[in-house]
């Protein structure tokens, strides 16, 4: 694999998702900032369906909704907004310092997210589109890898990663404490991973890269 290319990390043959979906289901994972959503949106532009999780995540934390009642209760009212949302932002910088904290956010949030993911892959298999994504960072940890036919880990240099993410307008310390937070679940991810996409370089060839991978993965479905 070049240092921004597409790498096929397997070789054993088609696999089906657990979830019995028509459409092929490619879980897609990788670091904060390393271009999940860009990948996902051009995915979207070839007729696949994205599932993200993180968008579920904020519609189970909307102002009043059992899960961010449970939210505060743990952590406490300072998390809440004015107009009763959680204050994300302020919780993440609380749970990313602390492992401890940041497991027992995850066993308030994770099934609620799961039972949705569900339902809503279910949901646009109905539609019948070329392919389901389903962005999760945590997708392996959740264990939901079995759920994929393929499972795409999308990376990029860490200068690059931070630069993105100051860029949006997060801290730079904040940035990098995300950052040093999941860089412990780069092997576990590299082990599940059917596939290693670099989004480093120009966009027109890493988009290119990401075509000719999806079209592989369609012709694997099809075998």
């Amino acid at each position: 694999m070049t240092e921004s290319g597409s790498e096929r990390c397997r070789s054993d043959g088609p696999r089906r998702s657990a979830l019995g979906t028509r459409a092929p289901l490619i879980g897609l994972i990788g670091p904060i900032g390393a271009g999940k959503s860009t990948v996902a949106g051009w995915l979207a532009d070839r007729g696949a369906a994205i599932v993200d999780a993180d968008e579920l995540t904020r519609q189970l934390m909307s102002p009043g909704a059992p899960v961010t009642e449970s939210i505060i209760a743990r952590f406490g009212g300072e998390y809440r907004r004015p107009d009763g949302s959680l204050d994300r932002a302020a919780l993440g910088r609380l749970v990313f310092s602390d492992p401890a904290l940041l497991t027992e956010l995850e066993s308030i949030v994770h099934p609620a997210v799961t039972h949705l993911e569900r339902e809503t892959i279910r949901s646009a298999d109905g539609r019948r589109p070329a392919a389901i994504v389903l962005e999760a960072i945590k997708l392996v940890e959740a264990g939901h890898a079995p759920w994929c036919d393929e499972i795409w880990l999308v990376v990029c240099d860490p200068e690059a990663q931070l630069a993105r993410l100051t860029g949006r307008g997060m801290d730079e310390c904040d940035a990098r404490q995300r950052i040093a937070a999941q860089a412990a679940s780069l092997q576990s991810w590299r082990a599940a991973a059917t596939r290693t996409i670099r989004t480093d370089g120009p966009l027109d060839v890493v988009k290119s890269r990401v075509d000719a991978a999806f079209g592989e993965a369609l012709a694997r479905a099809r075998s």
